[in-house]
């Protein structure tokens, strides 16, 4: 008899759910009870499901239906509290996700808030695909290569399993979402866009996890034809486009991305985003020591984001093995900043976070310590 293969629970909506529940038999109501359950409460597993019967665990779980939380399977601690966990999914394959406590590692010049209390405020960094297909040279993911697209339940499991170990409650404890961490989000964009879904709570105060998607940020290294789509969601997070480069010869050389859609047509489709009240797109740069830190590339840049509402987020290179960048000198990072304020464009230098652990941006690479 061959073995039964586990479904996961996890990753279904209300629409998905209430039709499972209908073909076992089921009222209607057990859909809500299972959106609660995993998703509001997010319980780890059908046995702790106390709303439903036990005939009706016991039928699913023959099956093959379980919740289908990933596992958690190493963590790494920084010196600044950032934590690093390998997330495990049921086929073995791994992915990286990054706790930051007390927000995202702040924004110099900003004036950006600290937590509200020890484990008031922090940001969770997570992966869209395992490993990376874009291959930007100054990024350790680049190295994996890409192995296959996460589904919608694992990448809202990630965040399901951090809160939980975090023991966080939602209720009084603010936390931000960054879709930054292994991979490009809208290379895998449906299952991206479902995963915010079931991560935001509806009008009814139930149907997902409950953090609102004005406390998400997805990145994208410009694929131009899905920031149109994105743009026209109902419901979606705020932009940020990892920019990196102020004309087409270096960001081909550091991003071959480029090759396919250039800065022309990336900042067309950046000019053509249909920004929300008082919503800015963000460009993040990451600072190359004699590559892409240089004043008159900070005067090109301020010509490239002229007229968008937006602001700039200068990263300084994070070194890793087998990379050749090099990290600037702070010195050439301020000035950078300057010339960009001085133009009237915001522009905030990102302190790294988990930098010692391969956490910070650019790090992911599931490197053991």
């Amino acid at each position: 008899m061959p073995a039964i293969v586990q479904t996961a629970l996890l990753g279904l909506d209300s629409k998905e759910l209430t039709q499972l529940v209908l073909g076992q038999g089921q009222p209607e109501y057990r859909a809500r009870q299972l959106v609660q359950a995993i998703y509001a409460e997010r319980l780890p597993s059908l046995d702790a499901i106390s709303t439903l019967p036990k005939s009706f665990r016991t039928a699913l779980r023959e099956q093959g239906f379980e919740i289908g939380l990933p596992g958690i399977g190493r963590s790494f601690q920084s010196s600044d509290g950032t934590i690093r966990y390998l997330i495990e999914m049921a086929d073995g394959e791994t992915v990286e996700t990054v706790w930051m406590p007390e927000g995202d590692g702040g924004e110099s010049g900003d004036g950006s808030e600290a937590g509200d209390s020890e484990f008031g405020r922090a940001t969770i960094c997570v992966s869209s695909q395992v490993g990376c297909a874009v291959n930007c040279q100054f990024c350790l993911t680049a190295q994996l290569g890409v192995k296959r697209n996460l589904t919608a339940g694992e990448i809202l499991g990630q965040v399901i399993a951090v809160l939980n170990d975090r023991h966080v409650d939602l209720e009084r404890q603010r936390v931000n979402i960054v879709f930054m961490g292994m991979g490009e989000p809208f290379l895998n964009y449906q299952p991206f866009m479902k995963a915010v879904g079931l991560l935001v709570t509806n009008n009814d105060g139930d149907g997902g996890v409950g953090i609102p998607a004005s406390r998400m940020t997805v990145s994208t290294s410009g694929i131009v034809p899905r920031i149109a789509d994105f743009g026209q969601e109902a419901v979606r997070p705020k932009l940020a486009v990892s920019l990196n480069a102020s004309n087409d010869e270096v960001r081909s050389r550091i991003m071959p991305i480029n090759r396919k859609w250039n800065l022309e047509t990336l900042m067309r489709a950046a000019r053509d985003f249909p920004l929300r009240n008082r919503e800015r797109i963000t460009f993040e740069y990451v600072l190359l020591a004699g590559v892409n830190d240089l004043p008159a590339h900070a005067r090109e840049v301020v010509e490239l984001v002229r007229g968008i509402r937006s602001k700039v987020n200068l990263i300084a290179f994070n070194p890793g093995p087998g990379i050749v960048f090099a990290t600037p000198e702070e010195n050439s990072v301020q000035a950078f900043q300057q010339i960009l304020t001085q133009a009237g464009i915001p522009a905030f230098v990102r302190r790294p976070r988990g930098r010692d652990i391969y956490a910070a941006c650019g790090q992911l690479k599931r490197t053991f310590l």
